[in-house]
Order: C-alpha cells, then structure tokens, then sequence
C-alpha cells in the first residue's frame, strides 16, 4: 500500500545495497579455487619433471 502511494507520489524507492558478506564469501571462494588449481598445476609439472629426469 504504501509502495503504491510512494509510487504514485513520484518519490524513488530506496535502493538494495549491495550484499557485502555475500561477495566477500564469493571473493574467498574464487581466491581458495585459484589456489587449488594453482596447486594441481605445480604438482603435475614436478611430476613430470621427475618423471622425465
């Protein structure tokens, strides 16, 4: 209802701010991914490095 009347007023509704936690959970998630895959990498290249030597 009072959306309605807000909306009919012309006043602008108010804005959801950004979710902070949410894309701080995100950043730690994609960091922790790039590390593994970081890892995996290294540990394939020694492998075959020692494979080969």
């Amino acid at each position: 209802m009072r959306q309605d009347a807000a909306a009919q007023a012309g006043i602008p509704a108010q804005r959801q701010r950004p979710d902070l936690f949410g894309l701080a959970c995100l950043a730690t998630i994609g960091i922790v991914m790039l590390a593994w895959i970081a890892g995996l990498v290294w540990g394939a290249m020694a492998f075959f490095n020692w494979l080969v030597a």
